[in-house]
């Protein structure tokens, strides 16, 4: 094998501690900037849905806020994002380069996106069962946990591949600009010293990976989908029996 990989790509081979490393990068800024922005976008979403005209808890002040500063980021381009945020980030972490650096702008760049993507998951509820929650006595944490959060477990799941699958091509461009990873070793080892095979490599580990969490993503959302649709039918039968 590793003759193999030495013969058709022998510039990747003379790198490959760096090319690993590079990996393991991605691999950090993918799963701590990811998991950050999963819970803050989970949480902003669950506000922006419950705080609408229509939601549980109408707040005209808290959803136009919050509304107008997740509209404010995503209008601005990843790069832009990424050097004006530089300043805070220095201040935050203590440095703008390497793995550290980057989380700070991938979290910004990804939560408003997933933000859209929960409400959007959330509008998809029936508000017939919110409302039948409601008539029932269910407190606000109830219906939320119950009812919005059970009910959009598919549609969060596939918001969540999406997400995923973007915030990949995030940490791509933030290595372009020094935070490490593959984007930084397939610019500087690869396009940097006209390598392909380097070139190559990276673009199909890339694609592994999108592959690979979309077919999780998929296989995922589909079962808990057959799950409510055999609870749903459950249901049914035990009514008509009664």
């Amino acid at each position: 094998m590793e003759a193999w990989i030495k013969d058709i790509a022998p510039n990747l081979y003379s790198y490959r501690k760096r090319f690993w490393q590079s990996v393991d990068q991605t691999v950090s800024m993918f799963l701590i900037a990811g998991g950050i922005a999963f819970v803050l976008g989970l949480l902003l979403g669950l506000v922006l849905t419950i705080t609408h005209k229509d939601g549980i808890k109408p707040n005209k002040a808290v959803h136009f806020i919050l509304n107008l500063i997740i509209n404010a980021f995503r209008s601005v381009p990843f790069l832009i994002l990424l050097i004006f945020l530089i300043p805070f980030t220095r201040s935050l972490v203590g440095t703008a380069i390497g793995v550290t650096g980057a989380i700070v702008p991938l979290v910004f760049g990804t939560v408003p996106f997933f933000t859209r993507q929960v409400e959007a998951a959330l509008a998809n509820v029936d508000p017939g069962k919110v409302e039948a929650a409601r008539s029932m006595g269910s407190s606000t944490l109830g219906i939320i946990l119950r009812v919005y959060l059970h009910e959009a477990v598919p549609d969060l799941i596939r918001a969540t591949t999406i997400t995923a699958i973007s915030l990949i091509g995030l940490t791509t461009m933030a290595g372009a600009v020094g935070a490490g990873g593959i984007g930084s070793f397939a610019l500087n080892y690869g396009n940097g010293q006209n390598h392909q095979d380097i070139v190559n490599a990276c673009v199909l580990i890339l694609f592994a990976t999108v592959i690979i969490l979309q077919t999780i993503g998929n296989a995922l959302a589909r079962r808990t989908t057959n799950r409510k649709l055999l609870s749903f039918s459950g249901r049914t039968k035990t009514e008509a029996a009664k």
